[in-house]
């Protein structure tokens, strides 16, 4: 099998489970909150990524933890912000603008602002290719939103606000991916990586929602969307999406991830009854052909150093 094939494979599998968090959000109880079902979701994938930590760390595929974090706070710390901003503004988005929109500008946009922080921070130009495909996915995406806004037969214009949490969602994503990425390229572990920016996020999140409710977990559909939320959109996504990000650059990765918002328009359209205009069917085209494009001609960025400490 090609060397970027299987990461490639990973990403667009983590995105695909990513893709369903918006239609459990709708299918979920009417209770429930943006920020609540946000930091369930951070709690519940935190926790699971903490134990596939400790169960690597019992067969010795983990070595000690604590020298790769200490060296590495900083860096941990702010993409832990990426996380607590990533989740609960999404899904505010969602609310405010619907499933599909919802996720094609919050993860539409994630590719700029990751190929921007790559190269102002880490000095990596994304490659010919690499903007190529993602123009082609995001100008997809943007055609499925216009087309979905004219044709919305309700008359009404999609929520500005609504964007614009979409739009700080896929800063927060980028953020919490660029700096994962410069972790791993330190030799930490990605698993140990991912885990440790999402306590911080989930720290952030819990702190900011105590006077939520939380009544609705109680519920039968409430746990079965918190389980789906924290077990499956996060915890197995995100273990998936730690193997392909270790090996790809954290641009190409993001723009990967634009298979979410494919998985969330076609579950809006068969679960939720959401209308797909047949202009949006072009913007679908696109983005597929961005996301091939990409795929195709992905490149493994460096090879996985052995060693859990920082290189």
């Amino acid at each position: 099998m090609p060397s970027t094939l299987r990461p490639v494979l990973a990403v667009v599998t983590a995105a695909a489970l990513f893709g369903t968090a918006g239609t459990a959000r709708e299918l979920g109880p009417d209770g429930s909150t943006a920020l609540g079902v946000g930091a369930t979701r951070i709690v519940i994938g935190t926790v699971v990524l903490w134990l596939v930590v400790w169960w690597r760390g019992t067969r010795g595929s983990i070595r000690p933890i604590g020298a790769p974090l200490r060296a590495n706070r900083g860096v941990l710390l702010l993409g832990g912000f990426g996380v607590a901003a990533y989740t609960p503004m999404f899904f505010e988005a969602v609310e405010r603008t619907g499933v599909a929109v919802g996720t094609i500008v919050g993860i539409g946009s994630g590719p700029f602002f990751a190929g921007a922080l790559e190269w102002a921070w880490r000095d990596v130009r994304p490659s010919r290719w690499l903007a190529v495909g993602t123009v082609v996915s995001v100008t997809g995406g943007a055609v499925l939103v216009l087309a979905q806004n004219a044709g919305d037969s309700s008359g009404d214009p999609v929520d500005a606000v609504g964007l614009l949490f979409a739009l700080g969602a896929g800063s927060g994503y980028a953020l919490y991916s660029a700096t994962s990425k410069a972790v791993m390229e330190r030799g930490v572990d990605p698993v140990l990586t991912l885990a440790s920016s999402f306590l911080v996020g989930s720290t952030i999140v819990a702190l900011l929602a105590p006077g939520e409710p939380f009544g609705w977990i109680a519920t039968r559909d409430g746990l079965l969307m918190a389980l789906q939320l924290g077990l499956l959109a996060t915890g197995l996504a995100y273990i998936l999406y730690g193997y392909g990000l270790r090996r790809l650059t954290s641009a190409t990765t993001v723009t990967l991830v634009l298979a979410e918002p494919l998985t969330a328009t076609l579950l809006a359209v068969l679960v939720l009854d959401e209308s797909i205009v047949p202009t949006a069917w072009i913007g679908i085209v696109g983005l597929l052909m961005g996301l091939l494009i990409v795929g195709r001609t992905a490149h493994v960025s460096f090879e996985p150093v052995p060693d859990d400490s920082p290189a």
